[in-house]
């Protein structure tokens, strides 16, 4: 309402000027009166205080309230028995208090309506009572504002409200909805242990200095969407039961939400944390939303909770996320420098000293950290600690090469056993594994059991794309001296390019055969099973074919000189016979194994072989110490540092 319109009820118009103010007083005319009860002749304000009892309803809209004046009105209205100050309905909006407003333990029975309202000097409403609706929208406190132990049984509207100074709502219980949107509090505003039952909302609030909800209690959701905190705000010990929601705020101090507890989720998307230096520790039994939000300075989050999701979070500096029992999803995340996930062996330690109470997180299922996707974000400066990697989706991560690892970071596992329900029968050998490769093979026709279908986001990651995943892993790996576990990231890089549908089928058919024979050069047991093999297929072969019947005859002939000098003797020596008769025998066994354990180390054993053997060892002596340099690599690759 404009000051240069006239008010909706008729009003005292005392000292109305047409030509300065046409308006004049704007204070509601006592009833029976064509003045406020600012301007009513003394007799006449005496005989209307007179005739108020306790409990009665007031209606002073507009209406200039000096100190001497309100302290009248209240004293009127005081129970005689108690010394409380009682009144039904009390309509004061567009009322001015010039001094103190003394309202001090009053019972408000009816409306409290203090719409637009002016308090020049100090509001003082500690300990009232609001029965019913408590309107202070679009209020004015000039000087402090004193809500202390107040009992708001109904709604409680202070929306657009300004309070210039303090304004102090320590220990106020709000039974019904709390409506601060778009207050601005120019001084400190202290709502320590306070009680909201219903939802509090302070939507686009301003908190120009301190904000103190210490051990304030919001038993259903807290609505903080675009507030601005400029001083700290200070949320320790806070208890919401409801969902939380600070999407859109921005803190541009401290925001100290240490030992704070969240029963339900805690929204900060879109949040902007300026130059917050810590947030936590605090517990949170639902989800942790800082997709979208900022941080402008090095911060340290400390957090225990069932999720926390930081999609496209910006950190502008370096930062420390320690988690405890959180599931994380940093797709998207930036950061341009350092960043460390890792996850929180013991309890989360308090400024103080003790331990962060997780009591509302009996029912999860353990304190490890989980993350599930690293998808869009650039690792060149991440550092992943004690965390559990088995569900993470790594397609589409940049600079995935220079990821840290450090701890016992853990990875998903092919399925263990023969799966003999098939045929040929599959047996998969234990190692670091993928989530999309998990997906990735479960999706194909035929899967064998054991492949985990349901990675939530997989979509359509195939062996195209993981084997640039598991080749960087493995560098990664290598660049950490860890060279066991960068094994199983060159065994899951051969996979995929095996299985990819972009190489040459001879390049295929050369990667099946390297990963039949030995498992791309790393599994031992393989290639020796195979040297085993054709050791023993040569020694068959060599008693069958190979060895000859007997051993040559030698016939040495010479030229005795007519005229005497040196005898030349030629020894000619009988060509090897295919063996006739019995040939497994143990003496053309023993034979046979030295041929082959010569050949296994590429040397000639110079037993008599036929034609056939001879060839039979050609080939022994070509294929065995391949096996055997496949077996010595994997075992080199298994235990090299």
């Amino acid at each position: 309402m404009s000051t240069s319109e006239p008010p909706r009820w008729p009003h005292c118009a005392h000292g109305a000027d047409p030509a300065a103010d046409s308006v004049g007083c704007r204070g509601i005319q006592v009833p029976g009166h064509t003045a406020c009860l600012a301007h009513l002749t003394s007799t006449d304000l005496d005989a209307y205080l007179t005739g108020l009892t306790p409990g009665d309803s007031i209606d002073h809209r507009g209406t200039t309230f000096t100190e001497p004046l309100l302290l009248a009105l209240l004293n009127a209205l005081r129970d005689p028995a108690t010394g409380i100050v009682r009144l039904g309905n009390a309509a004061c909006n567009w009322a001015t208090f010039e001094g103190d407003a003394l309202f001090g333990s009053a019972t408000f029975e009816g409306d409290a309506l203090f719409g637009a309202a002016t308090f020049e000097g100090g509001a003082l409403f500690g300990a009232a009572t609001f029965k019913s609706r408590a309107q202070f929208g679009s209020a004015t406190f000039k000087s402090g504002a004193w809500f202390g132990s107040a009992t708001f049984e109904s709604d409680a509207r202070f929306s657009s409200a300004t309070f210039k100074n303090r304004a102090q709502f320590e220990s106020v219980t709000f039974e019904s909805r709390a409506q601060f949107e778009s207050a601005t509090f120019e001084g400190g505003a202290w709502f320590g242990s306070a009680s909201f039952k219903s939802t509090a909302w302070f939507g686009r609030a301003t908190f120009k200095r301190i904000a103190r909800f210490e051990k304030a209690t919001f038993r259903k959701g807290a609505q903080f969407a675009s507030a601005t905190f400029e001083g700290i705000a200070g949320f320790v010990s806070a208890t919401f039961k409801g969902r939380a929601m600070f999407g859109g705020a921005t803190f541009e101090g401290r925001a100290a939400f240490e030992s704070a507890t969240f029963e339900d989720d805690a929204w900060f998307k879109s949040t902007t944390f300026a130059t917050a230096d810590r947030f936590g520790p605090l517990v949170c039994a639902g989800r942790i939303m800082l997709s979208g939000s900022a941080f402008g300075g090095p911060v340290t989050l400390l957090f225990a909770a069932r999720r926390l999701e930081c999609r496209r979070t910006f950190w502008s500096a370096t930062a420390e996320i320690r988690l405890r029992y959180a599931t994380v999803d940093f797709a998207h995340a930036v950061f341009e420098y350092p960043l460390t996930i890792a996850s929180a062996l013991d309890p989360l330690v308090l400024t103080d000293g003790s331990e962060l109470a997780e009591t509302v997180l009996a029912g999860a299922p353990g304190p490890d950290v989980r993350v599930v996707s690293l998808r869009g974000v650039d690792a060149a400066h991440l550092v992943l600690a004690d965390v559990d990697l088995s569900g993470c989706l790594f397609t589409g991560t940049v600079h995935l090469d220079q990821l840290r690892l450090e701890g016992a970071c853990t990875f998903d596992t092919a399925p263990s056993s023969v799966r003999w329900r098939r045929w040929p029968p599959v047996r998969f050998t234990d190692r670091r594994v993928l989530a999309e490769e998990h997906h990735w093979r479960a999706s194909q026709p035929g899967a064998v059991q054991g492949w985990n279908v349901a990675v939530l986001g997989a979509g359509r990651a195939g062996p195209l794309q993981l084997a640039p995943v598991y080749r960087a892993l493995r560098k990664a790996f290598e660049d950490g001296k860890h060279e066991p576990g960068a094994a199983d990231f060159y065994y899951g890089e051969m996979e995929m390019r095996r299985h990819a549908g972009d190489i040459p089928r001879s390049e295929r058919g050369l990667l099946t055969a390297y990963w039949a024979l030995s498992g791309y050069g790393l599994r031992a047991s393989r290639a020796l099973a195979w040297l085993g093999a054709g050791m023993l297929v040569t020694i068959v072969l060599l008693m069958a074919f190979g060895l000859a019947q007997d051993t040559p005859n030698q016939t040495a002939t010479g030229t005795v000189p007519a005229g005497g000098g040196k005898v030349t003797f030629e020894i000619d020596k009988d060509d090897p016979q295919n063996p006739t008769g019995d040939r497994f025998t143990g003496e053309r066994f023993e034979k046979a194994l030295n041929v082959t354990l010569n050949s296994v180390v590429f040397r000639s054993s110079g037993q008599d072989l036929t034609t056939a053997g001879t060839y039979i060892e050609m080939t022994s002596r070509l294929t065995e110490p391949v096996l055997l340099g496949l077996a010595v690599l994997a075992v080199r690759n298994r235990v090299k540092r």
